[in-house]
């Protein structure tokens, strides 16, 4: 699975093109822990989001399943599909270690695969950022 995303910053914004792959990905994980969470207020911990506004997020990244989309995505939008990304492999711990086999009937993905995803958005959140940095200005030249 290709986990790598390039976003440009716009704004306050990052915009790029995720694959459905990422995608089904990033909506696998914020349902699984809206469908997880006990109350509302565990979300919010969770994931800095309550259902309403995960809600809207899911529904945001739905597609077709077969084709590649931009997507304009705050830094907020981003940090609650990364918190979401990072604490779904919690729940598949057991007595007797991390169930890779309950994360992957559950999820559909390798737990590898949501680590990865989660890597790649920081990296590039400070990569477009980066780029994003604005040199100190020269005095103006003189005729």
């Amino acid at each position: 699975m290709r986990t790598r995303i390039k976003p440009t910053g716009v704004g306050e914004a990052f915009q790029g093109r995720l694959t459905a792959t990422q995608t089904d990905l990033m909506r696998e994980a914020l349902s699984a822990l809206d469908g997880w969470a006990s109350t509302d207020e565990a979300l919010v911990v969770q994931l800095g989001a309550d259902r309403e506004e995960v809600g809207r997020l899911r529904d945001r990244l739905k597609g077709d399943h077969r084709t590649s989309r931009e997507f304009t995505l705050t830094a907020r939008e981003l940090h609650v599909i990364h918190a979401a990304l990072t604490a779904v492999a919690p729940m598949f711990l057991t007595s007797g270690g991390f169930s890779e086999e309950g994360f992957h009937n559950r999820t559909g993905f390798f737990r590898e695969n949501f680590d990865a995803m989660a890597s790649s958005i920081v990296s590039a959140v400070s990569e477009a950022t980066a780029l994003q940095v604005t040199r100190p200005s020269r005095p103006a030249s003189r005729p």
